[in-house]
């Protein structure tokens, strides 16, 4: 007990410099855990994926269709249990700055793919009922303060022209890291349209989506689909579903790697700032130290003195940036809402912060503790303060 009041007592016998290295070490912990947060943002369509669903598109890129007449061989592949298709629509609400995810979709098939969306049956069975009718995320319906039953126009810019909508129903997701912000609209209604205005666009469709009954025939199911339309006008290429969304990260692949490499010298800033306050504490008090040893105090009794006021500090600066990290993220995700539907701060990134700090006010103490425990009585009295 007398040792750990003696290590509290040193940890504030300089107030102000105890309190701005645990500032320090604060805002440290906080960029570090915003930083991880914003990779695991990047991430968060992969780690959402289904590992029984494969993803089908044009073999060229996404930007070109396939034709739906594909849907029927397709669905004979040995070991697909079901499919659906989706068709990015891109249109803009009010302004171009209004960016969120539009998916022109089979109602029925979509949904039974993506059980995570879940829509009350009443709603979903006004979404059937009408061409016109879409269904949003929550998230998206509070961003722009709409209900059920509201009418929305989307200026259309893939598919030019002015298209009206109902909202007929809100989904929320099963997880939280479900995306909450996406726009399904009819497949049919997109399609007639295209079948009037322009006839060579109608039947062609972004991307084929289908499940399987066994995630370890994932290669074998996706090379048999890709097979049958070799050098036809539109080769195809399957994924698994979290295959296909990593292929989004890596199209952003130097700012993931960017935020990773600013993530570690994070960490390295958190050891200079903690290493150069214990060298200072030590070099001050080495007089102290020579004295408490002609006392009687052992070396483990003064490197443990040195180790607990490096660990306090430590942990009392990742305490803190845990604290300040949480309402900064509820910021970042209000801010960046159209550009990471989901920004979570994750458990495992609160304890890799806080355990980051503690590894920092242990490799801090090292050098000073080796310094004070070899000093001699003799040498460390010469030195006056």
């Amino acid at each position: 007990m007398k040792f750990l009041k003696l290590t509290w007592k040193n940890s504030f016998r300089h107030k102000l410099r105890t309190f701005l290295t645990i500032l320090g070490l604060a805002i440290a912990v906080m960029a570090y855990s915003v930083i991880r947060t914003s990779v695991d943002a990047w991430y968060a369509g992969a780690s959402a994926s289904s590992p029984n669903r494969l993803v089908t598109i044009n073999n060229v890129s996404l930007i070109f269709t396939i034709p739906m007449a594909y849907k029927e061989k397709i669905e004979k592949v040995d070991g697909i249990t079901g499919i659906t298709w989706a068709q990015w629509f891109g249109g803009v609400y009010v302004d171009p700055k209004n960016f969120f995810a539009q998916f022109a979709v089979d109602p029925v098939t979509y949904f039974d793919l993506y059980p995570e969306y879940i829509v009350p049956e009443e709603q979903f069975q006004d979404f059937l009922s009408q061409r016109n009718s879409v269904i949003v995320g929550r998230k998206l319906a509070d961003r722009f303060n709409w209900s059920v039953g509201d009418p929305v126009r989307l200026i259309g810019t893939i598919f030019p022209g002015d298209w009206d909508f109902v909202i007929a129903g809100i989904y929320t997701g099963t997880k939280e890291i479900t995306d909450e912000s996406q726009w399904f609209m009819h497949f049919a209604y997109l399609d007639e349209r295209m079948k009037v205005e322009a006839p060579p666009r109608a039947g062609q469709i972004g991307s084929f989506i289908t499940r399987i009954d066994d995630p370890n025939r994932a290669v074998e199911i996706s090379n048999n689909i890709d097979a049958m339309f070799e050098n036809s006008i539109a080769e195809t290429k399957t994924d698994t579903e979290e295959a296909f969304q990593l292929s989004f990260v890596a199209m952003a692949g130097s700012i993931v790697a960017g935020l990773k490499a600013v993530s570690v010298l994070v960490i390295g800033i958190i050891l200079l700032v903690l290493a150069n306050t214990m060298a200072m504490t030590a070099r001050e008090r080495t007089s102290e130290y020579a004295m408490m040893k002609s006392l009687g105090f052992r070396t483990a009794h003064i490197a443990g003195l040195i180790f607990g006021e490096s660990l306090f500090i430590a942990a009392m600066g990742g305490l803190m940036g845990i604290l300040i990290t949480l309402p900064i993220v509820n910021l970042v995700r209000v801010g960046l809402s159209d550009f990471f539907p989901v920004f979570k701060l994750d458990p495992i990134t609160v304890m890799l912060g806080f355990s980051a700090a503690i590894i920092v006010g242990f490799l801090a103490a090292i050098f000073p503790a080796i310094k004070a425990v070899n000093t001699s009585i003799i040498d460390g009295l010469r030195i006056i303060d």
